[in-house]
């Protein structure tokens, strides 16, 4: 369980970030700030290069911006898949141990390391990518919601420094936010199902509250998540349907012999 909350973990962080902060009248202190001259300065610049390189429209820098992020930590996002892949993998024999050791919890922790190390699995592995992404987008988040530049700027009906005043952004965010967390309900167990309709809520509240360059930043991330599950994970059925087939194949040969 806690491998699944640390894959929500850049999520959590930013939420907090936006709850406890303001950071749209922090100015960006490029001399004293390590955070800000290395981090946030340079995306806050690439924002403005980009909005520069379209007409000026800084809803597409945002975009292209989120875009380029999302693709540099991509082989992150395919490292953690693996990992989660190799762990699914062992879970049947880990069951296995449970159930012969169930009075013996320290036999089981022991038998499960033992089991790790024959197989060559690390159970931290997909967490060390989780956290090199976090501060990657809450710079990114940091960069939009400071830029002094974002804010005078509109972009279709919105005013990137105001409320969507027809609250179309923050349904959209929570629905992306909804749709992202469905694609991966078959990777959470029962407990962490619930987070599907608690982010959202949250999210929504939070759109409604702040300037709307962030939701955006939402809805494009999200949207960016969704492709990004669709191809990495491909289609449930269809995986289910070759695992069946295997399953039979394998019960069929061994009852020839």
């Amino acid at each position: 369980m806690t491998r699944r909350l640390l894959k929500y973990m850049p999520l959590t962080a930013l939420l907090l970030l936006a709850g406890c902060s303001n950071p749209a009248t922090a100015k960006l202190d490029r001399e004293n700030s390590f955070w800000d001259k290395y981090f946030v300065g340079p995306l806050s610049d690439t924002l403005d290069w980009f909005a520069n390189l379209m007409g000026g429209s800084y809803g597409l820098s945002i975009l292209v911006v989120t875009i380029i992020i999302r693709m540099i930590i991509l082989p992150l996002t395919l490292k953690q898949y693996k990992s989660s892949k190799r762990m699914q993998e062992v879970q049947p024999e880990i069951k296995k141990l449970q159930a012969k050791y169930k009075d013996d919890p320290k036999k089981v922790q022991e038998e499960t390391m033992k089991l790790f190390q024959k197989e060559g699995v690390n159970p931290l592995a997909g967490c060390f990518p989780i956290l090199v992404q976090m501060p990657i987008l809450i710079a990114l988040y940091n960069a939009i919601m400071r830029n002094p530049d974002i804010g005078t700027h509109s972009f279709l009906w919105l005013e990137l420094g105001q409320k969507d005043p027809y609250y179309i952004l923050p349904l959209l965010a929570a629905l992306t936010t909804f749709l992202q967390q469905k694609m991966m309900s078959s990777q959470m167990n029962p407990q962490m199902q619930s987070l599907m309709f608690i982010f959202p809520v949250l999210i929504f509240v939070m759109a409604m509250n702040f300037a709307a360059a962030l939701p955006l930043y939402w809805v494009y991330s999200n949207l960016f998540t969704v492709v990004q599950t669709y191809f990495i994970y491909g289609k449930p059925s269809a995986a289910k349907g070759v695992e069946v087939v295997e399953t039979k194949s394998k019960k069929t040969g061994g009852s020839k012999k």
